[in-house]
């Protein structure tokens, strides 16, 4: 058996299968860089099997915004077949990063922002934590107000179109704000029991929503007495030089929506039960889900083209169309536990141990998770929502970008430079390994502020639609733009490895035994 302790080490326990864990009695004490929450998950409670992963991903995946993927790439020109093809092949690309980067998780127990010290330093890991949970902060806030709106829609209907004509507070019906704010708060109320319960949550979760958008295409089906025209349009970019020039910007599009998620994957990976399970259970879930859910919603969506005379892409609007009460009823708690499920999972653990790592005496996971719900609804969603050029798709497509290039990075130290072997103890510790200088490594700062720069750096907006200048920041950049996320991982992945290397960093030894 080998084990991955530094040699001669009396801080890490050896144990089978390739993991390892803080001895007894050697718990670190440092309240600046420790608490329950950051500390390793024992080997004896790492428990997550193969279906607890695929059914995180099934329960992640089947949500309002992914469904509606296809209807994007549709509307660039693509035929059905190109774009279910196109996000196949992106959630293939990014499971790979995804299972890199999760590796940490069953064999060391540890988070992503403690994995996150070993490359960038016991404070620089603040960097990439703090920039991982804006991100999902914002989701947050924006899921959030999208599954609340979800709600109000279906519960107008039920009751006749009377919630929609309820008095009006800063210009939006109460009920609206009343949907949202007990949307908001289940959510709290979930995650604030722990990762325990999001595991159970997810894996009747999965299952169910499954149910829910079959239900969804076999009614759509029998009132149309068969799928619509959609399944017969052209594409209109052909297979030639028209369609490369959409297809890879797309691509990068389609990659992005899962790429913040292949960084902070150790916060789950780290209570699985070894590799196989989360390689497994990821595989499993993670590209098949997306691909098969991208399928459904132009069946379903084909099948109202074929009864409403035009397509319906949000599966709410649809779903409000039917009288039939029960159906509605259904619908309503569909839509409740897809949004629950993916918000929950994606958008409030990484930013709970994101938060908790910056202030770890005073923050743990559920003071994390109570503020990022409190920052979700500052940042008023509704208004992100309402100008999407220069709130979601500027903002968020430079953090996207910034995210890529912190994956780089801890791919690079943690398979090129250190082969995956870690001193465990030394993650807790001022004195240890990865203190570098003050705590930062500035290897890891060079190559985040260079790969960001070529990541982000030319962006560009239409005129009248967006922040940037319509050359770009820096105009010989632009070309890089729509490549963002790709860009900025292979540059610091390149750089941070050269440098370290040069700089003959060293790893922990390997001990056998």
């Amino acid at each position: 058996m080998t084990a991955t302790a530094p040699s001669g080490s009396p801080d890490v326990a050896e144990v089978r299968d390739d993991r390892a864990e803080l001895a007894p009695g050697t718990t670190p004490a440092d309240p600046r860089f420790v608490n329950d929450d950051l500390l390793p998950v024992p080997v004896a409670e790492r428990r997550w099997t193969t279906y607890n992963f695929a059914a995180l991903w099934v329960g992640m995946a089947h949500n309002i915004p992914s469904w509606m993927l296809a209807s994007g790439l549709v509307a660039l020109g693509m035929d059905w077949k190109q774009a279910v093809l196109t996000i196949a092949l992106a959630n293939v690309v990014v499971l790979f990063p995804m299972l890199l980067t999760g590796h940490a998780g069953p064999k060391y127990g540890i988070p992503f922002p403690v994995l996150a010290r070993a490359s960038f330093g016991l404070r620089g890991a603040n960097l990439p934590a703090l920039v991982r949970a804006g991100v999902a902060c914002a989701w947050f806030g924006i899921q959030t107000w999208i599954g609340g709106q979800g709600v109000f829609v279906l519960l107008d209907k039920v009751f006749g179109g009377a919630w929609a004509e309820a008095s009006r507070i800063g210009g939006r019906p109460w009920t609206l704000w009343l949907c949202f704010v007990l949307f908001w708060a289940l959510e709290l109320a979930v995650i604030y029991r722990g990762m325990d319960a999001l595991r159970r949550f997810e894996n009747w979760a999965a299952p169910f929503v499954i149910v829910g958008a079959l239900a969804l295409l076999v009614w759509i089906t029998v009132k149309a007495g068969g799928l619509g025209p959609l399944l017969d349009q052209p594409s209109r970019l052909g297979w030639g030089a028209d369609f490369w020039p959409v297809f890879f910007p797309a691509l990068m599009g389609m990659i992005a929506f899962w790429a913040t998620l292949s960084l902070n994957i150790p916060d789950f990976t780290r209570f699985g039960a070894g590799q196989r399970a989360q390689v497994l259970g990821q595989t499993l879930g993670l590209p098949t889900t997306m691909t098969l859910f991208a399928l459904l919603s132009v069946l379903v969506t084909s099948g109202s083209q074929a009864v409403y005379g035009a397509p319906v892409w949000d599966p709410v609007a649809l779903a409000a169309k039917t009288d039939n009460v029960f159906g509605l009823l259904f619908a309503l708690v569909t839509v409740l536990v897809a949004t629950l499920s993916v918000n929950i999972a994606a958008n409030v653990v990484s930013p709970a141990y994101d938060l908790a790592h910056l202030a770890p005496k005073l923050v743990n996971f559920r003071t994390g998770a109570l503020i990022t719900g409190v920052v979700g609804v500052v940042i008023m969603p509704w208004k992100l929502t309402a100008t999407p050029e220069l709130y979601i798709f500027t903002w968020l497509g430079l953090v996207g970008g910034l995210l890529g290039t912190v994956a780089g990075i801890l791919i690079a130290d943690y398979w090129l430079v250190r082969r995956t072997v870690l001193d465990l103890e030394g993650l807790y510790r001022a004195d240890g390994p990865y203190w570098y200088r003050g705590g930062w490594n500035p290897v890891a700062v060079l190559a985040f502020v260079v790969g960001g720069v070529l990541a982000v750096g030319g962006s560009h907006s239409a005129p009248g639609t967006g922040p940037f200048p319509e050359d770009g920041l820096i105009p010989f950049l632009k070309p890089l733009a729509d490549y963002g996320w790709a860009v900025g991982l292979a540059a610091a992945l390149l750089l941070y490895t050269v440098l370290m290397r040069r700089g003959g960093a060293s790893r922990p030894s390997v001990r056998s035994s």
